[in-house]
């Protein structure tokens, strides 16, 4: 999310599709692509197009009602977070779980290096990737080849 999350715009208007694509998102606590969100759709029996999940995801975001950022492979990814206040997520490789983190130090950082350059006006995403506790506890568990 970025830090002018004071300036958002009034919510948009709650037309079929958008209900439909907020109730998918509801359904989930980590990050999806459109596809994803539009495979949910259609298992739930909605018949809103691909492109039609796309703008309006896009929308959501636009408008500050979901975050999205870019996976590691370069695709955005949607969430709809608990949090309305400028925030940043721990994000799991592996399972895709995200945490929504408050991140001070990298505020005061941002703000102290703008300021240094002579930029104002700012607006920053930070999001951190690794391995969830339950996913590096299955890879520390994971059997082991032998070497021989």
């Amino acid at each position: 999310m970025t830090s002018t999350d004071d300036d958002r715009r009034a919510p948009l208007r709650p037309t079929k599709q958008r209900l439909a694509v907020l109730d998918a998102l509801e359904s989930f606590d980590d990050f999806r692509s459109a596809q994803e969100i539009h495979e949910q759709l259609r298992r739930s029996g909605d018949g809103i197009g691909l492109t039609t999940v796309y703008r309006t995801l896009q929308a959501l975001a636009d408008g500050g009602e979901v975050d999205v950022l870019r996976s590691d492979s370069g695709e955005a990814v949607y969430r709809r977070c608990a949090s309305a206040e400028h925030h940043h997520h721990l994000v799991c490789r592996r399972c895709g779980a995200a945490v929504e983190i408050e991140g001070p130090a990298v505020e005061t950082w941002a703000h102290d290096v703008a300021e240094r350059h002579g930029f104002s006006d700012l607006s920053h995403t930070v999001e951190i990737f690794g391995l969830c506790r339950e996913c590096s506890s299955q890879i520390d568990t994971a059997p082991r080849g032998r070497d021989d």
